[in-house]
């Protein structure tokens, strides 16, 4: 099942599907617009980068924030 906006939320951590050469990374989302989100990748070649990938890129959704 796709992710949705309704499944997305700041804090969140999601798995972002890999893209030209960089694999699949974690990333925690900062902000949630209607076509993308904004935040950090946490893992992969791209750790510690700002990005705004499409949400159609989100996997799934790996955490919540508490």
């Amino acid at each position: 099942m796709p992710v949705t906006l309704e499944d997305l939320q700041p804090g969140c951590i999601v798995l972002i599907a890999g893209f030209d050469d960089i694999p699949s990374h974690q990333f925690l989302v900062q902000e949630v617009f209607e076509d993308c989100i904004t935040g950090t990748a946490l893992t992969g070649p791209l750790a510690g980068e700002y990005g705004e990938p499409d949400i159609a890129l989100v996997l799934r959704v790996l955490s919540r924030p508490t």
